[in-house]
């Protein structure tokens, strides 16, 4: 243990956190986390649906959902090279990129243009999630170009009396007419649906993360990163597309009258069942920590059981603290595989339904959470049963360390 504490303090964390701060990869985490006050209100108008549900008295509020969530891609079409440029410092174009990747993403969508122009259609759907890899791949390629171009211009700006904002203009149109023109070539000239295949391209890493074992290893990455002090939003470029494109396919597959089907979605993992407290299901240990014999570890769960109520455990986490604490990671490791496989394996089967409609609301307390994700009643049950699972994985390390921690204060004393 000393020997993974050694390498993961003086090696691998210093190499994760230096990848996490690379531009490409903080301006993807940023895109998506910019988009999440969007899906957050799509939750709210899940929240509304469940309400009509039960007594139809409010009107259908479905469009407001399709017009957040439904235009993630899109969004983060736009994001992307705005965020790239910005942390490249390039700030006078960051605009006109996003721009630009919003007019390169819509000609990869492939729409159909009726006859002279005079209308043109688009699949709803490719605006949404389900666009999310095409998104990131679209925003990316645009970043790079508009980074390319930035270093040449038309003009000597300590030379040229003209203001800034038309030397931007001119040094803008020949990445912004090249982009365009890469869409145009493969819409009209090849004629190729470029978002079936960036899509057919990232099919597999789909595939692995809606398996058992990639929402297994989606858990205990999480929790093996977080407590080394690592963010669990240094996965937010792999593992949110996988889980928004997976709720989107879920929520078409039931409006087409199928079943659910896809168990790796953001509603499962934090919203409904792997995540009691925040990653690591450490709300069962905030809740111990208030039965500690240990003066010092009595005062912390006082002070991080609201929080971790919520779902916020980051006080927890570092205040216990599991971060680079041998006693409480293994138990943190643990539930990070064990409760979301026994997830994976309980909805899988059909005992508990697969949560179909965005709902984001993560800070919800377990189980009001849990019942909105799916509004299935075994969904409780299913968490009840996690929730024993989990105090019979941190009780017994929860008991050595308290001890240890109480002998320690009699010391002192």
């Amino acid at each position: 243990m000393e020997k993974i504490m050694n390498f993961m303090t003086n090696s691998f964390a210093p190499k994760v956190n230096k990848v996490t701060k690379n531009v490409w990869v903080s301006a993807v985490q940023d895109s998506v986390m910019a988009i999440l006050p969007f899906i957050l209100v799509s939750s709210m108008i899940t929240l509304i649906s469940l309400v009509n549900e039960i007594a139809p008295i409010l009107p259908d509020l479905s469009l407001i959902s399709t017009f957040t969530f439904g235009l993630s891609g899109i969004f983060v079409a736009f994001l992307l090279p705005y965020f790239i440029l910005e942390k490249k410092k390039i700030g006078d174009k960051k605009v006109l990129a996003g721009l630009t990747g919003i007019a390169l993403y819509l000609l990869l969508i492939f729409p159909v243009i009726g006859n002279e122009g005079s209308s043109i259609t688009f699949s709803l759907e490719r605006f949404g999630a389900v666009g999310m890899f095409v998104s990131i791949v679209v925003g990316l390629f645009v970043g790079g170009m508009m980074t390319l171009f930035s270093k040449w211009s038309f003009f000597n700006k300590e030379e040229t009396s003209l203001p800034d904002f038309i030397v931007v203009w001119f040094d803008s149109l020949i990445p912004i007419a090249l982009i365009v023109t890469v869409g145009w070539f493969f819409y009209h000239i090849l004629q190729i649906d470029v978002f079936d295949y960036i899509v057919l391209l990232f099919e597999p890493l789909q595939s692995l993360g809606q398996s058992f074992w990639g929402f297994v290893l989606m858990g205990f990455c999480l929790s093996f990163l977080y407590s080394f002090g690592i963010s669990t939003w240094v996965l937010t470029p792999i593992f949110t597309p996988i889980a928004l494109k997976g709720i989107a396919d879920n929520a078409a597959l039931v409006a087409k009258g199928s079943e659910a089907i896809y168990i790796n979605t953001q509603e499962t993992f934090y919203s409904g069942f792997c995540a009691f407290g925040g990653v690591g299901y450490t709300m069962i240990l905030a809740i111990l920590l208030l039965t500690a014999k240990s003066g010092r570890l009595k005062a912390i769960g006082r002070a991080t059981f609201l929080p971790s109520l919520f779902n916020i455990n980051e006080p927890l986490v570092y205040g216990a603290p599991i971060v680079f604490n041998p006693m409480l990671m293994i138990p943190f490791w643990l539930n990070g595989v064990v409760i979301p496989a026994i997830t994976y394996l309980v909805l899988s089967m059909g005992w508990v339904m697969i949560p179909a409609k965005a709902f984001q609301l993560w800070y919800l307390p377990y189980p009001i959470s849990t019942y909105l994700v799916n509004g299935d009643l075994k969904g409780i049950l299913l968490f009840l049963f996690l929730a024993g699972i989990s105090l019979c994985i941190w009780y017994p390390f929860f008991k050595v360390y308290d001890n240890t921690e109480l002998k320690n204060e009699q010391l002192e004393n």
